[in-house]
């Protein structure tokens, strides 16, 4: 007998939307929670380059023709200013809009219900130029790298947290996008989580086309241990958390 699997399938649903069992935050006039995690007053931060100065180009038609997950990478090094441009094309800010002189929302390369972006972009980088191995965070807000931790056997750790898929550690650098749900959950309450898994799939598509245009392959990845990849990226696991995955690596054509 095939096994009930409702109780699974009940998230994909989430029709409830002018139904949620409380006034969301936002409508009780609570505050609302930061566009991003701070950058921290101590610690390493990279200024990247500006995106308007990162020549980079393809035809979307060719761009969506070669689009497919790769595994195999040759070793090659990934430039600064290639990592900088796949960042920001997969999540970056556009623009930022104030009401009553705060920032209030965002406008980015990837749509968000609502433009709460309940996300924070990690890196794991193995071999960029101009970049110590770690795990850095990126600062959509003010287009900056943050080296959040340097660990030990980063490459091994990494492939663990992946449950053993080792192509990833043979790449540039891998993404993380961890979700904050308060971000969401501030205006949207109890249907903010379907929408949120939504948005993070926008990221992910962003990044895909836009390895075509460096000569980049990507592969996103859904199955990792949730434990070991949050201690990795220095997450509590309750408030954030990790949601997505994407190797980068440079290939031969």
């Amino acid at each position: 007998m095939q096994k009930d699997m409702s109780q699974y399938r009940l998230i994909m649903k989430n029709n409830d939307w002018g139904k949620a069992e409380e006034l969301s935050d936002q409508q009780k006039g609570l505050p609302q929670p930061p566009l991003e995690k701070p950058i921290p007053a101590e610690g390493k931060v990279i200024d990247l380059p500006e995106v308007k100065s990162l020549e980079f180009d393809i035809n979307l038609n060719q761009a969506i023709w070669n689009r497919r997950s790769r595994r195999n990478y040759n070793g090659e090094p990934m430039s600064l200013a290639e990592l900088t441009y796949l960042v920001w094309t997969a999540d970056g800010v556009k623009k930022t809009i104030k009401r009553f002189d705060r920032s209030y929302a965002t406008l980015r390369t990837a749509p968000s219900a609502g433009a709460r972006h309940p996300f924070e972009t990690y890196v794991i980088v193995f071999n960029v130029t101009d970049l110590e191995p770690g795990v850095y965070r990126y600062s959509a807000l003010e287009h900056k790298l943050i080296l959040e931790a340097q660990p030990q056997n980063l490459a091994e750790k990494t492939v663990e947290a992946l449950v053993g898929q080792s192509f990833a550690a043979t790449g540039n650098a891998v993404l993380v996008w961890s979700c904050v749900p308060y971000r969401a959950e501030w205006r949207y309450s109890t249907v903010a989580h379907k929408p949120a898994l939504l948005d993070v799939g926008h990221i992910c598509q962003n990044l895909y086309l836009a390895c075509e245009a460096v000569q980049t392959g990507t592969c996103a990845i859904a199955a990792y241990d949730q434990q070991k990849i949050d201690e990795l990226l220095g997450l509590d696991g309750q408030d954030e958390f990790a949601v997505y995955i994407a190797t980068l690596g440079k290939y031969d054509r």
